[in-house]
């Protein structure tokens, strides 16, 4: 193995979790060309994580579903001169960008009919949180396993440009910050209200604290929902889809404690050092909660969660019954 590449998770939160397992590859492997291949969406990351030598952005989209495209898979890969190829994601398509870009070793989890694609497939485990399940590829690959929990270093240009941000939105420069992420991309299901959301703001407002709202631009209308529902609006300023990776990421290491669904951002918060309080339904808190010991788990009893499923067929209770003041309550603590 002299020039490896690392196909990297498509979703934010996914990326961020598979960033112990890079770091076991690159420390096991330092005279190897480690690459990691992300989606414009989440690329920046690797950039930001500092520990490979090259981020290929996989630019051309192609579909399983429409053969016409099959030409541009794995076309972004093609002239690397990679001789492996490692697959985080546990897709065909992911075995086959890998396949068509003529890699000659492909390493990765041998499930949903894939394996013949790849030249070594690991079995599956089960019951790992993401981030171990990651860990757990690498390992049986021979790359031994380092610290789990994954960590995102912020340079201070990112922090003076999140600043300046954040006070062209309305930050007086001097208020303590909370940040607030009220949106999560795989489904409503995994929102927590927006009435209950605007409560929490109040009550940071009422102890001096200003809340930033964080999101990408698909999280603009659930923000929106937020602040009209807010008492005071000098009591938010809203950042959502008004930063790139880095310095989305400057402004959560600004801010005292993260309020979050189980979204990117509550992985992002968690690996540059921002105590989170994380609010669980639909998804299982076992494989994805934030890693650390400074962050906090709520969830509501009911019984059909986890259900995994992005819209509540029902009446939304294990987001729902959440209350607004064991939330405020645990993140006064971070504060």
């Amino acid at each position: 193995m002299n020039r490896l590449v690392i196909l990297a998770p498509n979703w934010l939160g996914d990326a961020v979790m598979a960033l112990p397992a890079i770091a076991d590859v690159r420390r096991a492997a330092p005279s190897a060309h480690v690459a990691v291949a992300a989606r414009p969406s989440v690329a920046e990351l690797f950039t930001l994580a500092g520990n490979v030598d090259e981020v290929v952005v996989l630019r051309r989209r192609a579909s399983i579903g429409r053969v016409s495209s099959w030409r541009d898979m794995g076309a972004d890969l093609v002239g690397g001169g990679f001789d492996t190829a490692l697959l985080l994601p546990n897709s065909i398509h992911a075995a086959l960008v890998a396949e068509r870009a003529r890699i000659p070793e492909r390493w990765g989890y041998g499930t949903s009919w894939r394996s013949r694609w790849l030249t070594r497939a690991i079995d599956p485990p089960s019951g790992l949180h993401q981030a171990k399940y990651y860990q757990r590829l690498v390992r049986e690959l021979g790359f031994p396993n380092g610290d789990p929990e994954p960590h995102v270093p912020v340079s201070v240009e990112s922090r003076e440009r999140a600043s300046d941000t954040l006070k062209a939105l309305g930050w007086d420069g001097r208020s303590r910050l909370a940040a607030v992420a009220p949106g999560a991309a795989y489904g409503g299901a995994k929102r927590w209200p927006p009435e209950s959301f605007a409560q929490l703001i109040d009550a940071f407002g009422a102890d001096g604290v200003q809340s930033v709202l964080v999101g990408s631009a698909a999280d603009a209308r659930t923000g929106a929902e937020v602040v009209k529902r807010v008492a005071r609006r000098d009591g938010v300023v809203n950042a959502i889809g008004q930063t790139d990776l880095a310095a989305l990421a400057g402004v959560l290491t600004l801010c005292r404690a993260l309020v979050t669904n189980d979204s990117g951002a509550m992985h992002l918060g968690a690996a540059v050092g921002v105590a989170v309080t994380a609010l669980f339904g639909p998804t299982n808190e076992h494989a994805t909660r934030p890693l650390g010991e400074a962050h906090t788990v709520l969830t509501h009893h009911v019984w059909c969660r986890p259900c995994m499923l992005r819209e509540c067929p029902i009446d939304h209770g294990c987001m729902r019954s959440i209350h607004p003041a064991v939330v405020i309550d645990a993140a006064r603590r971070s504060l």
